[in-house]
């Protein structure tokens, strides 16, 4: 046999016997579940889950808060029967507008994770 074919052999043979190593899943495990300890040893925090929270959902809720407020506020302005059902179409109009936000920053958000 040439040196060449010994050397193939033993890259093939090394090879073969690291696909088979057994201790590989035991250190995956223990990487894999030191990871979630690390994860669940940190203190909950309302702040951080709700920045987690995308702003496809988060905007349409400050434009149904801000609406809501020109509901309860609008009647004591204006002295009209159609103060509350203008408030009501103005808390539609900001939810709309709230939806259309927060897609465009969930989008803006995509293309900033895809450009790194």
């Amino acid at each position: 046999m040439s040196s060449e074919e010994q050397d193939r052999l033993k890259k093939l043979r090394d090879r073969q016997l690291q696909a088979r190593d057994p201790l590989a899943r035991q250190r995956n495990f223990q990487h894999n579940s030191s990871t979630k300890e690390k994860r669940m040893r940190k203190p909950f925090s309302l702040s951080k889950a709700w920045k987690d929270i995308p702003h496809i959902f988060k905007s349409p809720f400050y434009g149904l808060l801000l609406g809501v407020s020109v509901v309860f506020v609008l009647p004591t302005i204006w002295d009209s029967p159609y103060a509350i059902i203008v408030g009501a179409g103005a808390t539609l109009l900001l939810i709309i507008l709230g939806l259309i936000l927060g897609n465009s920053l969930d989008i803006r958000d995509r293309i900033r994770d895809n450009l790194k």
